[in-house]
């Protein structure tokens, strides 16, 4: 049988960790056409996880962090739209616990009439909740996080271990499918991974342009079964793996409501 693209893939990537690669050389080693390395090398320049290179290709530097503030000026109609599905999810007397990212703040910005427990490492989203007449707002304390104006590190996860909640609706700088959220440091994506076991359903909140981005090194693996709430229904090869590694998916329609897909 025929060793299927993703393993190839990941061989690929484990190949390049390395130093470069040349074409020939690794279609030899995998036993594979070189065509069919430069459609696997193809796919991954598409998530700028490697540079293509004269016959062959080596890893993509990992792009600096961007400030909270860039990325919630970076697709905002569709982090709204978003939002706005993901909203359907939660019933008043829920709790929540609220990750830190643009599409997050986005969301927890949609909060402020309604009912609902919030645990939240997100300090950008505090001005828009304290106020809140029906919430009952926890903060996660811990080493402040400027890029993100979010909390990390021990004394958030030893917080986060005293409670549990209804939902973790999560962020990330990339989702790919059988490897789970990926992020730039390891102290975001331990606190990351206590966040979902502490929640009875994971939600992610990922516009299309995450899905299968692979920039960053930390990851946290998902749950066998959750929810990706998206802004489109390309591409589409993304969105059947994601449903094959156990996310149901809900596409934001029209920037207004959100459905099966």
């Amino acid at each position: 049988m025929s060793m299927r693209s993703q393993e190839r893939r990941t061989l690929l990537l484990e190949a390049l960790s390395l130093g470069e690669i040349d074409v020939d050389d690794v279609a030899a080693r995998l036993k594979v056409s070189a065509s069919t390395v430069r459609r696997d090398l193809q796919h991954l320049s598409a998530t700028r996880a490697v540079r293509r290179t004269y016959g062959g290709a080596i890893l993509a530097a990992h792009p600096p962090e961007t400030t909270l503030t860039e990325r919630l000026a970076v697709k905002g109609a569709e982090k709204r739209a978003i939002a706005r599905a993901a909203l359907e999810l939660v019933a008043d007397g829920d709790t929540l616990i609220l990750d830190a990212g643009s599409t997050v703040a986005a969301f927890g910005q949609l909060l402020a009439r309604r009912r609902l427990r919030i645990i939240t490492n997100n300090l950008a989203l505090l001005p828009f909740l304290t106020e809140a007449p029906g919430l009952e707002l926890v903060v996660l304390g811990g080493a402040l996080r400027a890029t993100s104006m979010s909390t990390v590190g021990p004394l958030a996860v030893e917080a986060l271990r005293l409670m549990t909640a209804d939902h973790a609706i999560m962020s990330a700088d990339g989702v790919v499918a059988g490897r789970g959220l990926c992020e730039a440091s390891l102290d975001q994506v331990t606190l990351k991974s206590l966040m979902m076991r502490q929640a009875r359903e994971v939600v992610v909140l990922a516009d299309t342009g995450k899905l299968g981005r692979a920039e960053q090194t930390a990851w946290a693996p998902l749950p066998r079964s959750w929810t990706l709430v998206t802004d489109a229904r390309e591409p589409a090869d993304q969105l059947r793996r994601l449903a094959e590694a156990g996310a149901r998916i809900r596409v934001a329609e029209d920037g207004d409501a959100a459905q099966g897909a």
